[in-house]
């Protein structure tokens, strides 16, 4: 069933199409059947109102139905986004959509007829951080009057995983929407605004809303998420994404730089290609991309899924994407680290575009641990890969996930984990304690038996040494001169601009006015949002580079430059 209608007089049942659309049993016959079903009560043609069921026609090009419900003025929707980068992007899809249907979007709560909240299911706090937000509220809207009523809509991960409980406390939302079915929030809007809940959270193997052009939430963006990506198949033991996103599955590289296009087009300057495990990526939209070619994994690595046939993989999308937008720098998140060939590294050492940046979630630096998570892959596997990608890319930045106090994790274990860190040199680490999630194979196996408090010191000891070689990282990086793409003011002071460094390191320096180009002694113009700005790095901390702006660049412009450098030192030497 793709969503209920609950009200006093029993409930409109609703025809699924192949893609997922509901559609009601509007005919003649249709409706006599549905009489003889429910006898008692008003016949079904007193639900089959305007507001419950748009026409046909007015489904919009994106996907999305027209607004139809009877009000004044366009109702006004503000989106409060939870959780990772992939929320931010889902939360442009359901902008997009309801953008065609007609809404406006506001940016204060005061001014809403409808709040979605972006959900994260992932770890209890964050859920627990949901259910504390939608109590205020459900305050909230006990206190509007009626010719002010305010709609709440759950939407994403913690939609589709606590469905029936969210259901259970009354008034407490709207309506339940699931990753896969923002296309729906029209009706499903027009459903609550007649008093019902409405719930659609059907999982898809075919949706990737290609045909869908997001809408950025924020203003003048110069960085941006592109989704390319949905879903997860690897199952690891302790991860809900699988069952709360669904499988696996691409979007066609076609659509995917119609959208990169058209952010370039608005003055984008970076964009950050999107998916639960983004180097898996596969199109498979065509015919003519399928061969005989199986998916193969670095010695050391496997999975639990069946090796893939044909189609263009990760590599030539990015190929094609940064060949296509020279002057685009492009970032890519999250990954797998069994989905790292050569010729992925290869194509990154190449082009000066794509930036030097790789986030390689680990969890665990014990191989019996990683054995539990079902990762793919023993210790000695992933350190062989970090070696193998330093050797490729000197000046990598590397990031990674780490979870404390994973089941039956011994002490040793965690200080496998420790060593690993100091190993591998990361910029970043992603930490949490362990989270038990329903439905996982760790839940169903495994005894959750690492007491809280122990969890709580392993997850600092963790914080403690990643910041201690994080500082040793970013210390190397003082003297040298790094490519800045201007992002804003510094939140500490408006004397000071940042933007983030090609390693992905935020970087932090005087508003001070600098050189057009590097070989000029005038003019000197201030810097603007978006502005690639040489750096010197002065100084630096655990999370941040302090350094003095010496002009203004562009990628093509600083990387022949470094180049020329690099040669002359070469040739010295």
């Amino acid at each position: 069933m793709a969503f209920r209608c609950r009200n006093t007089w029993g409930a409109v049942f609703w025809r699924i199409t192949k893609n997922h659309n509901c559609r009601a049993y509007s005919s003649d016959i249709a409706v006599a059947q549905q009489k003889q079903r429910v006898p008692e009560g008003p016949d079904l043609q007193y639900f089959l109102n305007q507001s419950l069921f748009p026409p046909k026609d007015s489904v919009s090009a994106a996907g999305s139905t027209k607004l139809n419900r009877k009000c004044a003025k366009a109702p006004k929707v503000l989106f409060e986004i939870h959780g990772c980068q992939m929320n931010h992007s889902d939360g442009e899809v359901a902008w997009s959509v309801l953008q065609s249907a007609g809404y406006e979007r506001v940016v204060r709560l005061r001014e809403a007829d409808v709040i979605l909240i972006l959900t994260c299911a992932i770890r209890e706090g964050a859920e627990q951080k949901i259910w504390e937000r939608l109590e205020d509220l459900s305050e909230i809207k006990k206190r509007r009057s009626r010719g002010s009523p305010l709609q709440i809509g759950l939407l994403g991960c913690m939609a589709e995983r606590l469905k029936e409980n969210i259901l259970e406390k009354q008034k407490l939302v709207d309506l339940i929407v699931g990753p896969d079915a923002y296309r729906d929030l029209p009706k499903l809007l027009d459903t609550a605004a007649s008093g019902q809940t409405a719930v659609n959270v059907i999982l898809s193997k075919e949706e990737t809303y290609a045909d869908i052009l997001p809408v950025q939430l924020t203003d003048s963006p110069v960085t941006a998420f592109v989704s390319i990506q949905r879903g997860c198949d690897n199952f690891c033991s302790f991860c809900i994404v699988p069952f709360v996103r669904g499988r696996e599955r691409s979007r066609p590289v076609k659509t995917v730089k119609t959208e990169i296009r058209e952010l370039v087009s608005k003055g984008v300057k970076e964009v950050t290609l999107l998916g639960q495990n983004v180097n898996s990526y596969r199109d498979i939209s065509e015919e003519n991309l399928f061969s005989e070619k199986l998916t193969s994994y670095p010695s050391g690595f496997s999975s639990l899924y069946k090796p893939r046939i044909g189609g263009r993989r990760f590599a030539e999308l990015l190929d094609d994407i940064s060949g296509s937008f020279p002057e685009l720098r492009i970032r890519f998140q999250a990954a797998h680290p069994k989905d790292f060939p050569d010729e992925l590294l290869m194509l990154m050492r190449e082009r000066p575009n794509i930036c030097k940046q790789l986030h390689l979630p680990a969890q665990s630096g014990s191989t019996e641990v990683l054995n539990r998570m079902r990762r793919g892959y023993s210790r000695e596997a992933y350190l062989g890969l970090v070696e193998r990608i330093r050797h490729l890319l000197p000046d990598v930045s590397l990031t990674s996930d780490m979870i404390a106090g994973f089941c039956e994790e011994s002490e040793e274990d965690h200080n496998d984990t420790l060593d690993l860190i100091r190993t591998a040199r990361y910029n970043f680490v992603y930490a949490f304690p362990y989270s038990a999630r329903e439905k996982t194979t760790a839940h169903r196996r495994y005894a959750d038996n690492v007491p809280p408090e122990t969890k709580n010191r392993r997850f600092q000891e963790i914080v403690k040494v990643f910041r201690e070689e994080a500082l040793k990282v970013n210390s190397s990086k003082i003297g040298s001169v790094q490519l800045v793409l201007v992002e804003g003011e510094s939140k500490r002071s408006p004397d000071f601009l940042q933007g983030r460094s090609d390693c992905g390191v935020k970087v932090i320096f005087p508003k001070e006015k600098v050189n057009v180009k590097s070989a000029d002694a005038m003019p000197f113009v201030d810097i603007q949002l978006g502005d690639y700005v040489a750096v010197e790095i002065q100084s630096a901390n655990s999370q941040t580079l302090h350094g003095l702006a010496l002009h203004r660049s562009s990628l093509s412009e600083f990387y022949s430059e470094l180049s020329t450098r690099n040669d002359i030192v070469a040739g010295v030497l």
